[in-house]
């Protein structure tokens, strides 16, 4: 009774063996997903550094007015600066807030020292260990502009991952150093 069961299942098995009508889908099923974080992590590599080049030239552009003496004469506040930067960035980034500015004189080029305002091991939340300030100085004076943005990372890869700060998210920055314009 079961004699003829098992030669009409070997069969089917043999059979099954041999169909390649799926073969597609389940090779697909297989490398979808490596194939698929490749993509997106490729593609918020580029956003990021997209983002990093923007914020670069809006701090140049916004700086541009105070180098000539407009913020001093305007009496512009950081807050419009920090306003002014984030509406050249075209909705990369996408919390204006989160932009962290500080205008400082220095006495000379040489003495121009951007370090980022957190520290280097910080952990989740990676709060801001510096202060913000606004001191865009007179006719003739040195100022050193930094603005610094925690920009949130989707595609975590662990060590080959964007991120360089412990909660996940990548520090992105820009500074300039320049003389103002001599100015009254």
């Amino acid at each position: 009774m079961f004699g003829n069961w098992g030669k009409a299942l070997q069969r089917q098995v043999r059979r099954l063996g041999r169909d390649e009508r799926a073969v597609t889908a389940v090779e697909f099923g297989m490398l979808a997903l490596p194939f698929f974080s490749v993509i997106g992590a490729i593609m918020q590599t580029s956003v990021v550094f997209l983002t990093a080049q923007v914020l670069e030239s809006a701090v140049n552009d916004a700086s541009r007015a105070i180098r000539t003496g407009q913020s001093q004469a305007g009496n512009v506040t950081m807050e419009q600066f920090r306003s002014d930067v984030c509406s050249r960035t075209y909705g990369l980034i996408p919390d204006c807030a989160g932009l962290h500015v500080r205008v400082n004189v220095i006495t000379n080029f040489q003495a121009a020292s951007a370090a980022p305002p957190l520290a280097n091991d910080c952990t989740a939340p990676c709060d801001w260990t510096e202060t913000e300030t606004w001191g865009p100085g007179g006719g003739k004076s040195v100022v050193l502009v930094q603005v610094y943005y925690r920009y949130p990372i989707f595609v975590q890869l662990g060590p080959l991952g964007m991120s360089n700060m412990g909660d996940g998210r990548r520090l992105i920055g820009s500074a300039t150093v320049f003389q103002n314009e001599p100015f009254s």
